[in-house]
């Protein structure tokens, strides 16, 4: 097969994108044509692996719908795979074809050659599902790589007998006996749960004690999933490794600590955030992968509607005052304003943040990290950081009158700041600084402008039908036959991809409330919450349910992740067909 023309053109020729679509891809300054298509949601990686497999004359291979033979699998050695991330496919004579991501990686294929002593003929597959494919079939021939269910089996199943946290009187010596007892596989077992909560696309991994079992569960995309249990007799071994990984006392049981894990997962440097506490039957552990590829987002990437976005870009290029986003714990909020420093992080600007702890490692940026015990609070660096001359500020979170004061400060001497509260949504943000006890006059004139935010699982690329939502369902969110029926409402049927489950990957929903003058007027006056709501809501500000709607109606997510995620609001007109 000749090779074709370029894979872009070839993504327009199929229909997968149109040529506006590939132009504004193109014009995304310090990001490749292929990561744009992909953030922006024109493409997934499939169709660009497929285009580039046309344009080189090559086969594309869907590695999850294909069984490939032992005997083939042993012409390739696991470190070999491992290290080039290839896939050995089929054996035809003296030639091994293998799987590759990258059609022009001809070092590769120059080593393959020697290494093997054979003729090697290329095949296409995303990097992704290359990985994976190495993890499911060498995993069952090597020790190291044993996948988690077979390890829990086999702990199930032998009678070695581990001794309990709490049987061996907590001293430092008892539970390094302990990891002696089943050193290698329990190092593996802990190394095999990270690993394969990596490549699950997890952001926590949770181990949880309990009377009879420990409990292991992931949470992808938002929603806990639970994987097998480990026998209860593990529990002091997991806990004492995962505590030696992160330069955590392993002696101490008796109090919450913290730590972090830095490990190479399938080629990237994955930091893990330490979290662990006493419960009632041991010692509970959670593991926040922190991914550093995840912070590589840029603002169009957000996922604000067209007109917010707009308004977010022109504040955050404000000279002063503050931008507050607000939400729970993992609603995405540091990723939102990394977004926003990665926009503004250039030679001549002097960015300095306050985190607690530093979370990702932002290159060109002045991170410090809180440390209550030393006495480095907020609002101590807060102050330190004003001496330093800088042109924008992140305080990692507004918890107390002295950060907020601090921060206030900042913002009405001529600085850009930038922080989180938690609170529901925008406007509760204004009440909740007064409560804190700032002057509501200075909550009027520092504040630029407040976003709430929640995530919402996106509906798999490769399963989704367009399907009809219960009338029930579309009286309930008000919208008119004649809008319904142009929606463009979509579902995940579930399939390999998405693990069953219809969605894959995660977007935002957005609250964006400007500090107009006649919002202004009434955080001076310290009107309710209410009121404040109201006023903003008819000069244009979406809720977080509205917005959930609208990518809902445009078939981003679902109906029933929105009122999953939202709580259920009275509607305007701000949501296209929406009845008062």
């Amino acid at each position: 097969m000749a090779k074709s023309r370029d894979w872009t053109e070839i993504l327009v020729r199929r229909g997968v994108i149109g040529p506006d679509q590939l132009k504004e891809a193109s014009s995304r300054a310090g990001a490749p044509v292929e990561e744009s298509l992909i953030k922006l949601g024109y493409a997934d990686m499939d169709d660009i692996m497929k285009a580039k497999a046309e344009q080189h004359g090559l086969q594309f291979v869907e590695l999850r719908e294909v069984e490939i033979p032992a005997s083939v699998i042993e012409l390739v050695p696991e470190s070999l795979a491992r290290e080039n991330i290839v896939m050995p496919l089929a054996q035809e004579g003296g030639t091994i074809r293998v799987i590759m991501h990258d059609p022009l990686d001809f070092e590769t294929i120059d080593k393959l050659r020697f290494v093997l002593n054979r003729d090697i003929e290329v095949a296409l597959a995303p990097k992704e599902a290359i990985v994976e494919s190495i993890n499911k079939y060498y995993g069952s021939s090597t020790s190291e790589t044993e996948s988690v269910d077979s390890m829990l089996q086999e702990f199930t199943d032998t009678a070695i007998d581990f001794a309990e946290d709490a049987g061996t009187g907590g001293g430092k010596s008892s539970t390094t006996n302990t990891l002696e007892a089943g050193d290698a596989p329990v190092i593996k077992l802990v190394h095999l749960i990270i690993q394969e909560a990596v490549t699950s696309r997890a952001s926590d991994i949770h181990i949880e004690p309990f009377a009879d079992r420990v409990r292991i569960r992931y949470r992808i995309d938002g929603v806990l999933m639970e994987r097998d249990n480990a026998p209860r007799r593990l529990l002091g071994a997991i806990i004492s490794r995962v505590k030696i990984m992160g330069f955590i006392d392993i002696a101490e049981k008796r109090r919450p600590q913290d730590g972090r894990i830095k490990i190479l997962v399938a080629g990237k440097d994955i930091d893990l955030r330490v979290s662990i506490i006493p419960t009632t039957y041991g010692q509970s552990v959670v593991m926040r992968i922190l991914d550093r590829d995840n912070i590589k987002v840029g603002l169009q990437d957000l996922g604000f509607g067209d007109e917010d976005w707009t308004r977010f870009k022109s504040l955050i290029k404000r000279p002063n005052g503050i931008l507050l986003v607000t939400g729970p714990t993992g609603s995405g909020k540091t990723t939102t304003l990394y977004a926003a420093l990665n926009e503004l992080n250039r030679p001549d600007v002097k960015i300095i943040t306050a985190e607690d702890p530093v979370e990702y490692y932002l290159p060109g940026v002045n991170q410090c990290e809180v440390k209550a015990k030393i006495g480095m609070t907020f609002a101590r660096i807060i102050r330190a950081m004003l001496r330093q001359n800088p042109n924008i500020l992140l305080v990692g979170e507004i918890r107390d009158l002295e950060t907020a004061e601090t921060a206030i400060q900042a913002s009405l001497t001529g600085h850009l700041v930038f922080s989180t509260l938690h609170t529901n949504d925008a406007p509760s943000a204004i009440t909740r600084l007064v409560d804190i006890g700032i002057q509501p006059f200075l909550v009027a004139s520092s504040v630029l402008a407040i976003v709430a935010q929640r995530l919402v699982r996106k509906v798999c690329p490769k399963c989704k039908v367009r399907y009809e939502p219960p009338p029930h369902i579309l009286n309930g969110l008000g919208l008119r036959p004649e809008i319904a029926k142009k929606a463009n409402f979509m579902k995940g049927k579930g399939c390999s991809n998405c693990s069953k489950s219809g969605y894959r990957g995660r977007m935002g929903i957005y609250e964006l409330m400007l500090m107009t003058p006649q919002v202004r007027e009434m955080a001076f006056k310290g009107e309710s919450t209410q009121n404040i709501r109201r006023v903003a809501r008819k000069q244009g500000m979406r809720t977080l349910f509205e917005d959930g709607v609208v990518k809902a109606i445009r078939g981003m997510t679902t109906i029933e992740e929105v009122l999953r995620i939202t709580q259920r609001e009275m509607l305007v007109d701000v949501v296209p067909g929406v009845k008062k």
